[in-house]
């Protein structure tokens, strides 16, 4: 298998380059817990991409992208990371809950919500985690029950926690419990919300880097439109697999620092030289090289996929389990080379700009979100080797009657 361009991806990429050196931000952006004047940046830079067809590729000309292909997205992400960016609060909008909706939604939602995600005007988030659930999304407790009015609405009543970016959300998706009387995979049902409802509280979560950019979210007599409902009723889970496989895919496709490690060693000095002459050093880089050239291989099997029309599958699972704990590797390895300046978080005065401090920090973070190592090698082992399922003594109980500990 040959992944070298061809003639048209090269010829893409040098247009594609040539586009971001006259319009790409000078500096990098740092998004605060409440976006700022980044989140000024962010969508403006969002919205010049859009208009010069760069945003959403792959996205059909009718919901307002340009419809390309997948290697040109994919060959635009990895021109795009090499200039500054202001951040990005669009990934989880872009990347899960407006395709979900697009794959599951009604029409007039579509028409609503695709357009202005797309050039950046409304930004989105996931309403999965529970504090009793965890990775089981399908443990969901946040109830939705029909209005007593007659009106078809729903009253949706619960908490959600590690939102992220719930606090600068426009609108979220958001996965209930309908029916607690069918076991739990099936008693699910998706809605979209207006994360300005006033029945919608938002409690940002102190982290040990000093951010909050998770969040607790509280639903209290929260009324929904029949018409804000995603799927069919009890349909929720399989709605939910169509976000959680692009969630996994698009986690799993971080990088892996081992150049900025690199550059970082190449500025040190030790009593050897400089740190890149330390041979342990270089032993674990060339790991990490060997690692995220294995994840570039298994994104192009996944971009494969994306370009038969194909939902991303089980195997999006693999980037995730493997690039969280090599961030964390690679971070723990950058601090203990600056020695005892790695304790200084401060981007003004950390090499690259706290750039490993910062990761060290967040890593842990990225072990959870979008499942934990262990629910993402379940399915792996489950999915894509085709092992025997782990054992679950609840796949046949009414949700309502599996023991919850109380």
């Amino acid at each position: 298998m040959d992944f070298n361009d061809t003639p048209e991806e090269a010829e893409y990429r040098a247009k594609a380059h040539a586009w971001l050196e006259a319009n790409a931000p000078k500096t990098h952006g740092r998004m605060d817990d409440e976006g700022g004047d980044d989140l000024t940046a962010a969508k403006a830079w969002q919205a010049k991409k859009a208009a010069a067809g760069y945003a959403c590729i792959t996205w059909p000309k009718e919901w307002g992208g340009p419809g390309g292909a997948s290697w040109q997205s994919q060959i635009f992400a990895q021109e795009e990371a090499k200039f500054p960016n202001p951040g990005n609060p669009f990934q989880i909008g872009l990347g899960m809950c407006v395709p979900t909706i697009m794959t599951a939604g009604n029409e007039a939602d579509k028409q609503r919500f695709v357009g202005p995600a797309l050039r950046g005007e409304e930004i989105w988030c996931q309403l999965f985690s529970e504090p009793s659930g965890g990775s089981d999304v399908a443990g969901a407790r946040t109830r939705a029950v029909r209005a007593t009015d007659g009106s078809g609405d729903w009253i949706i009543n619960g908490q959600k926690v590690w939102t992220s970016g719930a606090q600068f959300s426009d609108f979220g998706i958001l996965i209930t419990r309908t029916d607690p009387d069918v076991p739990k995979h099936k008693g699910l049902t998706m809605f979209w919300v207006d994360m300005k409802d006033p029945a919608i509280e938002v409690r940002p979560i102190h982290q040990m880097s000093g951010a909050s950019g998770f969040n607790e979210v509280y639903f209290t007599e929260l009324r929904v439109k029949d018409s804000q409902r995603i799927g069919a009723v009890g349909d929720g889970w399989r709605v939910s697999i169509v976000t959680l496989m692009n969630e996994r895919n698009a986690i799993g496709g971080g990088v892996s620092y081992h150049r900025q490690v690199m550059q970082l060693a190449d500025g040190i000095s030790t009593l050897a030289g400089t740190g890149i002459k330390d041979a342990a050093l270089r032993e674990k880089i060339a790991d990490w090289y060997v690692q995220a050239e294995g994840l570039k291989y298994t994104r192009l099997r996944t971009q494969t996929a994306l370009s038969r029309g194909q939902t991303p599958g089980p195997e999006a699972s693999i980037g995730k389990v493997v690039t969280a704990p090599l961030m964390q590797d690679v971070a723990a390895a950058a601090l203990e080379l600056q020695d005892q300046f790695g304790i200084i978080a401060d981007p003004k005065l950390s090499p690259l700009h706290a750039l490993f401090q910062q990761t060290l920090m967040s890593a842990p973070g990225m072990r959870i979100a979008g499942g934990t190592d262990e629910i993402l090698k379940n399915i792996i082992a489950e999915r894509v080797l085709g092992l025997p399922q782990d054992v679950r003594l609840d796949k046949d109980v009414a949700f309502k009657d599996i023991p919850s500990g109380r």
